[in-house]
């Protein structure tokens, strides 16, 4: 039985060998470990020194730091023993891309070295070349050669290994043989594996990191499994989604990809990557992480026989169009107005509905919600009337010669009593725990159901109940109640549990409550629900901006310029734009990016169209004026 198998129900952490950095350990029964990276210049001991501290006060337990070549790689000594003078005795990871030489130096000095498969012995040229069985196995020999070094430095001083794989940075030779996929991000790491096991060497962490949540965790799911049906040693996971982005976005895309694979009982280390200073990372990471610390206590969940689950695919559960409901539709999104004491204009135009009140309608902004819940108080006010409004069922009965206003009944009262139904759309709200009573109804093709899971393990009490649900193709909303007062908990919690299902297919919409209304908890949470969709990938209403955390190899304000793109930009619906810090990882992260802004010298940016370089050598401080000229003279713009 598999990782994926044994944990569709129950938590379980997956068991792994214990990997050994510096007086640290990871995997095994080591608590997951939390860590970040520094923005400053390496070079920069000082300043280097008190990043790192600042890090280590907000909860970070390595540090890692660029290490772009072996001027960078001989500095960390300085660094490591100005962090022992102010009493910080803590491991250290360097951060090696392109520079097998740096890696070597630097493997002596401390405690894990980072190595990217897909640009430490490969030069990534974007060529599509045939390899045979024999040029290919030509190809893992010369990276035998190119590798060996370190990792015999590596076993000689105790240092540990990460091999993480970029989704943005793939060899041309994995891009040849198994393209741009979940597949090839898996096989480049396993070629650097099987040298170090010829080796017999072990002190290995693996990750797997993409800009793209979805593609992120099949990546993570498929090395999990792959290693599990082989003869290569279950060795720690580091997890993270790169180049997630700052403010909210940043925290929801990494909360649905750290957070599914947490839930997965996968993951030994987490770093949660933000276009921010380095130390607002890690108190992210242990709200992520606190979540899974008494995670397998939780209520058993029923077992449904025969379960059908696609671990490292995408595939949408299937449903009828009720309305504007399932089918093809794209996943609605409901406000809660239930606590609201009245519903008015200034209620409304604060989450997207202009009223025009000349004309008789409401014009929609593209994150206005598809429909509004106003419980059992609902007041008729006919200027409203073309707004689909959700009503509990006693105030619907008083309500039901009224078009778009539809009814919301309690499972237990659509069981047991003989009810009034709207002839075109109903909705049912029930618990995952009332499954076995439904499967013994008789359900009308006009209903919808409202699901919410008291259970702690959400996601895997969700995945039973849409599992009973096979023969059953009316549309699901998935709705959960976050009740902390920090609303970052809410935003992570609601991003893990219902991020995480849109991931896996399941959902025709989105329900966030609270037991709280005021016109900002309102609005923020029907934003936080449409960035949910947006970062799961099922549902595109603004820019979609991949943007990285910045390191010491980024020489400009990455944090300013983003935000900065972001107020230009952020109306552009459906658009993607890459805003990388350097080339490392840029150019590839950004792959399907329609314009990127990747930095490329000393305050100087390239700007990309697609893949293509369309201009070079533009300062930072006009780049981003440059950029909306690129996308006006293609005819992308419109006004906000």
């Amino acid at each position: 039985m598999n990782n994926h198998s044994i944990n569709l129900f129950k938590y379980y952490r997956r068991h792994t060998i214990n990997v050994s950095v510096g007086n640290s350990g990871i995997g095994g029964n080591n608590p997951i470990r939390i860590q970040s990276m520094t923005t400053s210049d390496t070079m920069d001991t000082t300043s280097t020194v008190n990043e790192s501290i600042r890090m280590i006060n907000s909860g970070c337990e390595f540090v890692r730091i660029t290490t772009p070549s072996i001027h960078e790689a001989k500095n960390l000594l300085n660094i490591k023993k100005e962090l022992k003078n102010q009493g910080y005795n803590i491991p250290i990871i360097a951060d090696i891309h392109f520079t097998p030489n740096a890696a070597e130096i630097a493997a002596r000095i401390v405690e894990k070295v980072r190595i990217n498969p897909g640009n430490y012995a490969d030069k990534k040229k974007f060529n599509i070349i045939e390899y045979d069985d024999n040029s290919y196995n030509q190809e893992i020999e010369r990276i035998y050669e190119r590798v060996s070094p370190l990792i015999k430095i590596c076993k000689e001083y105790g240092t540990a290994i990460r091999i993480g794989t970029n989704h943005g940075s793939l060899s041309d030779r994995i891009m040849s043989r198994f393209g741009d996929t979940p597949l090839g991000m898996v096989e480049s790491a396993l070629e650097y594996l099987r040298i170090c096991e010829d080796l017999n060497y072990y002190n290995i962490v693996l990750s797997m990191k993409a800009s793209n949540p979805l593609v992120m965790v099949h990546a993570y799911r498929l090395l999990v499994d792959k290693l599990e049906n082989s003869k290569l040693k279950n060795y720690p996971i580091h997890l993270g989604v790169t180049e997630a982005g700052e403010g909210e976005d940043g925290r929801i895309k990494s909360s649905i990809g750290i957070g599914t694979l947490l839930d997965d009982g996968i993951g030994d280390t987490v770093r949660v990557s933000l276009t921010e200073p380095p130390e607002f990372e890690s108190p992210i990471a242990k709200i992520l992480i606190d979540r899974y610390l008494n995670r397998s206590n939780h209520e058993d969940i029923n077992v449904i026989e025969d379960p059908i689950y696609y671990p490292f695919k995408y595939s949408k559960r299937e449903t009828n169009e009720i309305s504007n409901i399932g089918g093809t539709y794209l996943p609605i999104v409901i406000s809660d107005f239930s606590l609201a004491k009245e519903i008015n204009e200034e209620s409304l135009n604060n989450l997207g509905y202009k009223i025009d009140k000349k004309n008789k309608k409401t014009i929609l902004e593209n994150t206005a919600p598809d429909y509004i819940y106003v419980g059992k108080n609902y007041v008729s006010n006919k200027s409203y009337d073309d707004i689909k409004i959700i009503i509990d069922y006693e105030g619907w009965i008083q309500n039901s010669d009224q078009k778009n206003i539809f009814p919301l009944i309690l499972f237990s009262d659509f069981k047991n009593n003989n009810l009034s139904l709207n002839e075109e759309l109903n909705f049912i709200y029930l618990q995952t725990n009332e499954v076995y009573k439904l499967l013994t109804c008789k359900i009308p093709k006009n209903i919808v159901f409202i699901l919410e899971s008291n259970n702690d393990h959400f996601m895997a009490d969700m995945r039973s109940f849409f599992f009973s649900m096979k023969k059953i193709k009316n549309p699901v909303i998935i709705s959960g109640n976050y009740n902390n007062n920090n609303f970052e908990k809410n935003i992570i919690y609601s991003s893990t549990d219902l991020g995480g299902l849109f991931l896996q297919g399941y959902g025709d919409g989105i329900f966030i409550r609270s037991n709280k209304y005021n016109f900002d908890i309102n609005k923020r949470l029907n934003t936080l629900s449409f960035k949910i969709l947006q970062a799961a990938r099922v549902r595109v209403t603004t820019t979609d901006f991949i943007s990285c955390p910045s390191c010491g190899r980024t020489l400009f304000d990455l944090t300013e310029t983003t935000a900065k793109i972001r107020e230009k930009t952020d109306h552009l619906k459906g658009l993607k734009i890459g805003i990388m810090g350097c080339i490392v990882n840029g150019p590839g992260e950004m792959a399907d990016a329609d314009y990127g802004y990747v930095g490329s010298g000393k305050e100087k940016i390239t700007l990309y169209k697609g893949k293509e370089v369309v201009k070079r050598s533009v300062h930072y401080r006009d780049g981003v004026d440059e950029l909306i000229k690129l996308i006006k003279n293609d005819g992308n713009w419109t006004d906000p």
